[in-house]
C-alpha cells in the first residue's frame, strides 16, 4: 500500500493538526494587520514653514523615525493660520498610521483663541507621545536698568507708562507667557505684537520695545552676544545654556513654567497598535545620544512618555490657556 493513500487513524489525527495549525497561520496576519504597519512612507505634517523650531525638531524625529520604522517619515510644512491648517488636514485625514502630525503648545491656545475652528482640538486627534519642551527667556534691551524680575517689576511700577513686552504675534506662546506674567505681577504692561520673532527682536535691540519673553533658541544668540539682557527664564529648571540666568520660579513666581512643547499626534481614531508602535518608537528615537545632544543644542529638553502622559499634559494645557485667553481678552479670526 502507498504511504500517501488510506492513512491510519493517528495518521489521520495527524493530518487533521497539521490542517488547524496550516490555518491559524493564514489568519493570524489577517487578524494582525496592524502589526505590519508601516508598508509606505509616513507623511510628518508641520503647521509652521520650513526653518522654525517646529521645522526643525520635526525633520530631525523624522529621520529617525524612519530608521525605527523602516519606512521614511517625510515631512509635510503646511504653514498658515497659526499652525490650523495644518491641523485641520490632519483631522480629516486617514486614521490608518500614514499621516501624522506635530501637535504643539500653539493647539492648546487655538482651541479658546479662534472663536471658530475647522477641527477639535481635543477630540479629532490621538495624542503619540510628548517630543520635547522648550523654555522662553525674559529678556530686555541692556540699556534699561534692569538686572532682575525685581528690578523689572520696580523699572515698570515707577516707569509713567509701565512697561513694553514684543512678541510674534497675538496668541503665540511669547505673547501669552507675557500675559500671564501679567496676570500675576498686576503690572502695567504693554503688549506691542509684530509679525515673527525676527522682526520683534529686531526692534528689541533697537529699544523700540523694552522687552519680551522669547523662544531661548531666538534670544540665546543675542543674549551670548551681549545685544539683550537674559533676566529669567520661564522653565522649571535653568538651562544649562544660560547657567546663570534665574528661573521665574525662583525669582518669587512659583507654578511659573511655561514652555513651548511639540508633540507627535495622529488623526483620531489610528488603531491602538499603531500608536503603541509608533510610541516605542519615539521613545527610542528620544533615548539616542545624538538626538538628545541636538535637541539640547536648541534648548529643547526631550519629554517621552506614554501616550497617556501626552494627553494628561495637554488637558493641563488646554486649561491653562483657556484661562490666560480670557483674560487677557485676545482672540482671532
Amino acid at each position: 500500500m502507498n504511504a500517501f493513500s488510506a492513512p491510519s487513524a493517528a495518521r489521520r489525527r495527524v493530518l487533521a493538526l497539521a490542517a488547524t495549525a496550516a490555518a491559524c497561520a493564514v489568519a493570524l496576519p489577517l487578524q494582525a494587520q496592524p502589526g505590519a504597519w508601516p508598508t509606505k512612507p509616513v507623511r510628518l505634517v508641520v503647521g509652521y514653514a520650513a526653518g522654525g523650531a517646529t521645522d526643525v525638531i520635526a525633520r530631525l524625529i523624522a529621520v529617525k523615525l524612519g530608521e525605527q520604522l523602516g519606512q521614511p517619515v517625510i515631512v509635510d510644512n503646511r504653514a498658515g493660520a497659526n499652525s490650523n491648517l495644518g491641523a485641520e488636514l490632519v483631522a480629516r485625514a486617514a486614521p490608518d498610521g500614514y499621516t501624522l502630525y506635530v501637535y504643539t503648545i500653539a493647539n492648546t491656545i487655538n482651541a479658546t483663541l479662534y472663536s471658530k475652528l475647522g477641527y477639535d482640538p481635543v477630540k479629532d486627534f490621538d495624542l503619540i507621545g510628548l517630543i520635547a519642551k522648550i523654555p522662553n527667556i525674559l529678556v530686555v534691551n541692556p540699556a534699561l536698568p534692569i538686572r532682575s524680575l525685581a528690578d523689572y517689576i520696580r523699572y515698570a511700577k515707577e516707569s509713567k507708562n509701565g512697561i513694553t513686552f514684543a512678541s510674534s504675534g497675538s496668541g503665540s506662546s511669547i505673547h501669552l507667557s507675557g500675559e500671564m506674567f501679567k496676570m500675576r505681577s498686576k503690572l502695567n504692561m504693554l503688549h506691542v505684537p509684530y509679525k515673527g520673532s525676527a522682526p520683534a527682536v529686531t526692534d528689541l535691540i533697537g529699544g523700540q520695545v523694552d522687552s519680551m519673553f522669547d523662544n531661548t533658541p531666538s534670544a540665546l544668540p543675542h543674549v551670548k552676544a551681549g545685544k539683550l539682557r537674559a533676566i529669567a527664564i520661564t522653565s522649571a529648571q535653568r538651562s544649562a545654556l544660560l547657567p546663570e540666568v534665574p528661573t521665574m520660579i525662583e525669582s518669587g513666581y512659583p507654578g511659573f513654567d511655561v514652555q513651548s512643547w511639540f508633540a507627535l499626534s495622529a488623526p483620531a481614531g489610528t488603531p491602538p497598535a499603531i500608536i503603541e508602535q509608533l510610541n516605542a518608537a519615539l521613545n527610542k528615537v528620544l533615548a539616542q545620544p545624538d538626538v538628545r545632544q541636538r535637541l539640547a543644542e536648541m534648548a529643547a529638553t526631550p519629554a517621552g512618555g506614554t501616550p497617556e502622559d501626552a494627553r494628561k499634559f495637554a488637558g493641563a494645557e488646554l486649561q491653562r490657556w483657556r484661562e490666560v485667553v480670557k483674560a487677557a481678552g485676545v482672540s482671532a479670526q
